[in-house]
C-alpha cells in the first residue's frame, strides 16, 4: 500500500483556535494532532501550530491549525495570525461562564446550539481530556470548508469552460439608433 508524503495534499486549510486563556485550546490541538492530553499544560505565548492531513470525499486535506494565546496581553499579535484562516473553532470552558462571555457563546449546550443556529455556525461540545467529539469537531469544520471551496472551484471551472465555447459570451449591438448598421472607415 502506497503512503503519501506529508507535503502531498489536494487542499491546505488554515484553522485558528480562539478563546480565553486556560479553556483548553492547546489540549484540543494536541488531542487532535497527536492524540495526547497534558493536565499540566502551560499557557501559550504568542501562537503555536500543528498540522494533520485527512481525507475528505477522496481528497487529501491538510489542516494547519493555529493555537492562539488567550491572554489579553497577546491579543494584538495573535489577531494577525487570523489572516488567511478559512475556519475557526471558538473554544470556551463550559464550567466558567466568563470564558463564554468573552467569545460571546453560551455555556449551556442548549444556549450554545441556539446561538450557533442563529449565527449560522456549527456547534459541538468537545472534551480534550477524554477525546469526546474532538475528531468530529475538526472533521466537521474541515468538511464544511472543503464543500465551500470545492463548489467555488467547480463554479470557476464551469465559467471558464463556458467562456471558451464559440457562440457564448456577450452580444454587442452595433446598430445605431435608427436601426442602420454603422460602418467603419474602410467599409464599402
Amino acid at each position: 500500500m502506497a503512503h503519501r508524503v506529508d507535503h502531498e495534499y489536494d487542499y491546505l486549510f488554515k484553522i485558528v483556535l480562539i478563546g480565553d486563556s486556560g479553556v483548553g485550546k492547546s489540549n484540543i490541538l494536541s488531542r487532535y494532532t497527536r492524540n495526547e492530553f497534558c493536565l499540566e499544560s502551560k499557557s501559550t505565548i504568542g501562537v503555536e501550530f500543528a498540522t494533520r492531513t485527512l481525507q475528505v470525499e477522496g481528497k487529501s486535506v491538510k489542516a494547519q491549525i493555529w493555537d492562539t494565546a488567550g491572554q489579553e496581553r497577546y491579543r494584538a499579535i495573535t489577531s494577525a495570525y487570523y489572516r488567511g484562516a478559512v475556519g475557526a473553532l471558538l473554544v470556551y470552558d463550559i464550567t466558567k461562564r466568563q470564558t463564554f462571555d468573552n467569545v460571546q457563546r453560551a455555556v449551556s449546550e442548549q444556549d450554545g446550539q441556539a446561538l450557533a443556529e442563529k449565527e449560522g455556525l456549527s456547534f459541538l461540545e468537545t472534551s480534550a481530556l477524554d477525546a469526546t467529539n474532538v475528531e468530529k469537531a475538526f472533521q466537521t469544520v474541515l468538511s464544511e470548508i472543503y464543500h465551500i471551496v470545492s463548489k467555488k472551484a467547480l463554479a470557476a471551472q464551469e465559467a471558464a469552460a463556458n467562456a471558451s465555447i464559440p457562440g457564448q459570451g456577450t452580444t454587442i449591438n452595433v446598430a445605431d439608433e435608427s436601426g442602420n448598421t454603422k460602418r467603419g472607415c474602410c467599409s464599402t
